[in-house]
């Protein structure tokens, strides 16, 4: 493989620390070219010095040439005093600034400048702590919203989970554990595979691996949709359990239930069974070249094929089995074949009702009967008689 570079670089928040005094880090999801993911703590005073010797190795692209050549992003310097309000603030455009600077010419996004910034450090996998001191707040940025500061979450305490069993990792962006581990949980992705931090360490780990310190977590998953929702498959996948469903890419399938671990439950025609979530993409969504990439990586463990598990809890999770899925979709869907079925009968009936009396003749108005001459003489004026006698 050639040079690293930076595929992409993603905001997700930043830390309030307290040693060696009190102060403010950016936490960054790095993604570098050979599917590595590193989170790396920057202060803002960091980023605008990087930034300031960026402008200074690209004149040109930097506008100070000319204005109207300029490509490298703006960025606010720090103000005298960076409290929390202004850190908060700051977010959006950093978040932007990172997104505008991996997408510059390479000769500029990926530099050694570049590169090196925000490479790991030694800090960033053994932060200064103090046992004396109160513990880092973490304060998230919803994915969905990041250009509103308004929606900033904090602070926050990470969920805190307990490994079941051990794990060795696979690869460099993952972490491993023995059972029993205590872990912080950063991010969950959908996909099965959850950021975690442990003491000094960070990485991705299964979610299959992890169970809640309150209970079983089934609590966390999203009821059944019998429904389904419309997916496309972009990776094939064989069958290696008796309940996994095998398929090619480009099937399109339903998705009925979201599960924690990434393999999900979905519906090919009329059966139901496990797949991973990793290689699915809701239909009519834009296929990103990010996305095809972290679907090279394996599909995380199922949680019924760990061994040795050893959870703290007596009452384990409430799993569905496969019948019951598929004994609850066989029902819906024939409910609404019923439903179109009687939908459609209502129709032809009532088309049925109307064609008779379109054809029918249209009834005309009864004649009254004649008066008698008696009536006629009792009734009617003097003319009238004379026309009778």
């Amino acid at each position: 493989m050639g040079d690293a570079f930076i595929r992409h670089i993603e905001l997700l928040g930043y830390e309030k620390r307290f040693f060696p005094s009190q102060h403010y880090v950016y936490m960054f999801l790095v993604k570098w070219n050979d599917l590595s993911e590193k989170v790396v703590y920057r202060r803002f005073t960091e980023i605008y010095e990087f930034h300031k010797a960026l402008k200074e190795m690209f004149p040109i692209e930097s506008g100070d040439i000319n204005i109207e050549n300029r490509i490298i992003p703006h960025l606010p310097a720090p103000k005298w005093f960076d409290g929390q309000r202004s850190t908060e603030n700051r977010q959006g455009t950093l978040a932007e600034y990172c997104y505008t600077l991996v997408n510059l010419p390479h000769k500029i996004s990926r530099c050694l400048h570049v590169v090196n910034f925000f490479k790991v450090r030694h800090d960033d996998m053994n932060p200064v702590t103090d046992s004396q001191i109160k513990k880092p707040e973490v304060f998230l940025l919803p994915k969905d919203s990041k250009k509103n500061p308004t929606d900033i979450t904090g602070p926050i305490v990470l969920q805190t989970y307990r490994a079941i069993a051990d794990y060795e990792k696979n690869s460099t962006s993952e972490m491993a554990l023995k059972a029993g581990d205590m872990v912080d949980v950063v991010e969950k992705s959908e996909n099965g595979w959850w950021f975690c931090q442990l003491k000094n360490k960070r990485g991705w780990v299964p979610a299959a691996y992890l169970e809640p310190l309150d209970g079983p977590d089934e609590s966390e998953e999203q009821e059944p949709n019998y429904a389904g929702e419309a997916y496309v498959v972009q990776k094939s996948y064989t069958a290696v359990e008796e309940d996994e469903l095998t398929l090619k890419e480009g099937d399109t399938i339903e998705v009925i239930h979201k599960l924690l671990d990434g393999w999900w439950v979905i519906r090919k025609d009329e059966t139901t069974g496990y797949y991973p979530s990793m290689y699915l993409q809701k239909a009519g969504e834009v296929n990103t070249s990010v996305k095809s990439e972290l679907r090279n990586r394996g599909a995380p463990p199922r949680r019924s094929t760990i061994r040795n598990v050893k959870s703290i809890h007596k009452q384990g999770r409430k799993q569905i089995s496969q019948e019951t899925y598929r004994r609850n979709s066989k029902k819906y869907i024939q409910n609404q074949r019923r439903m179109r079925g009687n939908s459609q009968n209502k129709a032809n009936v009532i088309i049925e009702k109307n064609e008779p009396e379109d054809n029918k003749p249209k009834a005309q108005p009864a004649v009254p009967p004649r008066p008698s001459k008696d009536l006629i003489l009792n009734r009617c004026t003097e003319s009238t008689w004379r026309k009778i006698l």
